[in-house]
């Protein structure tokens, strides 16, 4: 009896062994950065939002109406300006050059005959920005 069993044992597991077949295993990534699907980018961005539990202190829910006021009306008031020099600039009546100070900030601007050259310095810093812009001249 103890005969029958293990040969039948036997021959369940070479059966067994025939049947099992195996393949290499690959790694894949999920994320997209290490080169995995590209589709999964926005799904991994909205769980890391979601997991992500610090705040920004200078993010606009964390301040107060007051502060949301003063940043409008900076905003307003900084567009005021800069439609005032625009006109002086580009105008009816425009100037050939000037100097603009404010915030601690010095805009200067010169006009050649082809472009207008703006030079925006920091008070503070020393550092400037120089912005060309060229003049279309329309002949009529």
């Amino acid at each position: 009896m103890k005969r029958l069993i293990a040969l039948a044992l036997a021959l369940g597991c070479g059966a067994m062994a025939n049947s099992v077949l195996a393949q290499d295993l690959v790694y894949q990534p999920i994320s997209p950065t290490f080169g995995g699907n590209p589709f999964n980018s926005n799904h991994i961005l909205g769980t890391a939002g979601a997991q992500n539990d610090t705040t920004d202190p200078n993010s606009a829910s964390n301040s107060s109406q007051s502060s949301i006021f003063a940043r409008q009306l900076e905003s307003r008031l900084l567009s005021a300006l800069s439609s005032q020099i625009v006109d002086a600039i580009f105008g009816e009546n425009p100037q050939e050059q000037g100097t603009i100070s404010f915030g601690g900030q010095t805009i200067e601007f010169f006009r050649s005959l082809d472009d207008v050259t703006l030079i925006i310095r920091n008070d503070d810093s020393s550092e400037e920005t120089r912005i060309v812009i060229p003049l279309f001249i329309d002949v009529n």
